[in-house]
């Protein structure tokens, strides 16, 4: 198999474990908003991206640009982040805290998957970049990230 499919079906089975684990303990409609509004959220910000030029993924299969298999590792590591999150500290904090969580390992992360080739930053905006991943990319995880925990946060007890 070769190196980006490996890839994404890593991503995927992250997804689906969580997803697996969310309907298994969380309330329906809180794994609905996470999963299925997350995602929704993320695929919006991305298609955004990369309908600016700024952003070009090598792994497909691809609707409008966006690679579907990045639905599931966002939702997935926003659901762990969110998760671990909620042990330390309830209601927005916790939101907060999963925001943070998430981004810190795409900051982790973000710059492997450019290294191996799965995608590609073409954007030329002024600013600080980590490892040929831009600032930009963080700040959208955090507002990514944030959201979608925000969407579950309502529905939980």
């Amino acid at each position: 198999m070769e190196r980006g499919r490996a890839y994404a079906v890593s991503v995927v089975t992250l997804g689906l474990l969580s997803l697996a684990h969310a309907l298994w303990t969380w309330p329906r409609q809180a794994t609905l908003a996470l999963f299925g509004g997350g995602a929704l959220v993320a695929f919006v910000a991305e298609a955004v991206v990369v309908q600016l030029g700024w952003l070009d993924h090598h792994v497909g299969p691809k609707l409008l640009g966006v690679p579907l298999y990045v639905l599931f590792g966002w939702t997935g590591v926003v659901y762990v982040s969110f998760r671990v999150a909620l042990l330390v500290t309830p209601g927005w904090a916790a939101v907060a805290l999963a925001a943070v969580l998430a981004t810190a390992l795409d900051v982790l992360s973000d710059p492997r998957g450019v290294a191996e080739g799965h995608w590609t930053y073409t954007d030329d905006l002024p600013g600080p970049r980590h490892r040929d991943v831009p600032w930009w990319n963080y700040a959208g995880w955090l507002a990514v990230s944030a959201s979608t925990a925000a969407l579950a946060l309502q529905y939980l007890p």
